[in-house]
């Protein structure tokens, strides 16, 4: 029984001891394999590194073989591409020579044809100059034959050579004279009759393409009322309102026994027309005192300025001009409040315009520039009252002020032939001015005005040497010279007229045209008995 623990502890030495070498001897067989195992991976890898290396040897051979390839494509594309510039060149250069010897050719053959022209022309020198020779020998013979021919035709004549000259000479001078002047009044009758046909012809085509109205303006203004009681309202207590209405307009407000009638006077159709419009509105309000006047006044004015510009905007469409500068658009319209001889400016610029422009579209002229400088020509009488200088000046600096061109700035300083005309549309523009202001009824004419227009005539006409009498006809229209006949024959009455004409043109300021005729009669009587 005591065997038995002794067995197993044996038994359990023997165990550990055989675990022991049992674990000892695993160890080692694993790191046998372990050793086996590095040394197959190693061959393996080198197997591997081998076989890479193998790869990567041929790869390399074959793209070095590629790249040879490719270099000698290239370099055969190169070649091909050079020997065919090369050919191209060669192809030029045979052709250049060519040329050359083509131009060569000809040069050669021109050099012949020059060598021979130069042959001709000393032929044609030696003949000339025998030709030359010949010539002056006879010369010398004929000048012999004249000297004796003219001494024989003095002695027949019993004249001179140089006083036959100088009678042959004056008498050539009197044909001559008498043929040029026959001539020149010929020219001058079928010019004057042919031009004036011809404007005649242009000046009614114009007139006959606008039908304008003419109205004459007044200084004062009437403006109806609904009842008359109105009229206490307007004077106010102890005249107050009535006295700030015109200190705020600048206008005499004229209350009389006219029933329902306020009379408005200014010598400014502008503050009239403010004037008119604020009475109005203040009648039709019905609240009449000095501040609501004031405040009224000023609306009105506003207003008044709106329809200047649009009235200058309107003006300017209903004529066809556009681009005109604000400024000017004000000024044209302003126009409409101004007269001249009783005539609205804005009227008769307008009416101006058209005439221009038609006259201008029948001669094939500028339409637009003869339109826009006849629109604005008198676009000075608005600042007449406003600054010195005439209209004219005012005119011309206005329109350079707001970048009018040189040619309008002409039509504008030329209507009225203070400065030369640059242009056929200024001429244009010129007439018809004349048109316009010559029409019957279009201007108010003072009597005084008129007869010193008449009596200028007269006096201009009567002081040339041979003229008896002188009647201006047609309400100056038309000046009739009659000349002594036996101081002044037919040609000198031609260049009397024109004379006339001139001086009249230059001294005198009229409307229209004025005809110079000029009338030589001779009579002879007797009586039978």
């Amino acid at each position: 029984m005591n065997l038995t623990p002794l067995v197993a502890a044996v038994l359990g030495v023997l165990d550990v001891v055989a675990l022991a070498v049992a674990f000892a001897y695993g160890r080692r067989l694993g790191q046998r394999a372990e050793r086996a195992l590095q040394t197959a991976a190693g061959q393996q890898a080198d197997q591997l590194a081998k076989r890479i290396v193998t790869d990567a040897e041929r790869e390399a051979d074959s793209l070095k073989k590629q790249a040879v390839l490719t270099g000698k494509e290239e370099v055969m594309r190169a070649r091909e591409g050079w020997e065919e510039e090369a050919r191209k060149r060669r192809g030029e250069i045979e052709r250049e020579e060519k040329r050359v010897v083509e131009r060569e050719g000809q040069l050669d053959r021109k050099l012949e044809i020059v060598e021979g022209r130069d042959r001709d022309i000393a032929r044609r020198a030696s003949d000339l100059g025998r030709k030359e020779k010949q010539v002056e020998e006879r010369q010398a013979e004929l000048e012999k034959l004249v000297g004796e021919e003219k001494r024989r035709l003095e002695a027949v004549a019993g004249l001179s050579a140089l006083d036959a000259k100088a009678e042959l000479i004056r008498r050539m001078e009197e044909e001559a004279f008498a043929d040029a002047s026959n001539r020149v009044r010929e020219i001058r009758e079928r010019a004057k009759r042919d031009a004036d046909r011809e404007a005649k012809k242009i000046v009614a085509l114009a007139v006959q393409k606008i039908a304008a109205d003419h109205t004459s303006e007044i200084t004062q203004t009437a403006v109806a009322l609904p009842k008359d009681e109105i009229k206490g309202r307007i004077i106010g207590r102890e005249g107050r309102n009535i006295r700030a209405f015109e200190l705020a307009t600048g206008v005499d407000v004229i209350i009389d026994d006219t029933p329902d009638t306020v009379v408005i006077s200014c010598f400014d159709p502008v503050r009239r027309e403010v004037a008119r419009l604020a009475l109005s509105k203040l009648v039709e309000d019905g609240r009449i005192h000095p501040g609501r006047i004031e405040e009224v006044v000023e609306k009105a004015k506003k207003e008044v300025d709106a329809g200047i510009v649009e009235t200058g905007e309107r003006a300017a469409y209903d004529v066809g001009i556009h681009g005109l500068h604000p400024e000017l658009i004000k000024l044209v319209g302003r126009m409409k409040w101004r007269t001249s001889y009783g005539q609205n400016i804005l009227d008769h610029s307008k009416e101006v315009a058209w005439l221009a422009g038609a006259m201008a579209a029948e001669l094939g002229l500028d339409v637009a520039l003869a339109k826009r400088g006849a629109l604005l020509h008198d676009i000075g009488k608005v600042l007449t009252h406003e600054h010195e200088g005439t209209h004219v000046q005012l005119g011309v600096e206005v329109a350079t002020r707001y970048g009018e061109s040189p040619a309008v700035v002409n039509c504008i300083a030329a209507h009225h032939d203070d400065v030369p005309h640059e242009s056929e549309e200024s001429v244009l523009v010129q007439a018809g001015d004349a048109i316009s202001g010559s029409r019957p009824g279009a201007r108010r004419e003072a009597f005084e005005t008129y007869v010193k227009r008449l009596e200028g005539l007269e006096k201009i006409a009567a002081s040339y040497k041979g003229v008896d009498r002188v009647f201006a006809i047609q309400a100056g229209r038309e000046v009739r010279v009659i000349v002594d006949p036996a101081q002044m024959d037919d040609l000198r009455m031609q260049s009397l007229t024109e004379e006339i004409a001139r001086r009249v043109e230059s001294e005198l300021q009229y409307p229209g045209q004025i005809r110079v005729v000029a009338i030589r009669e001779t009579r002879a009587s007797d009586i039978a008995r």
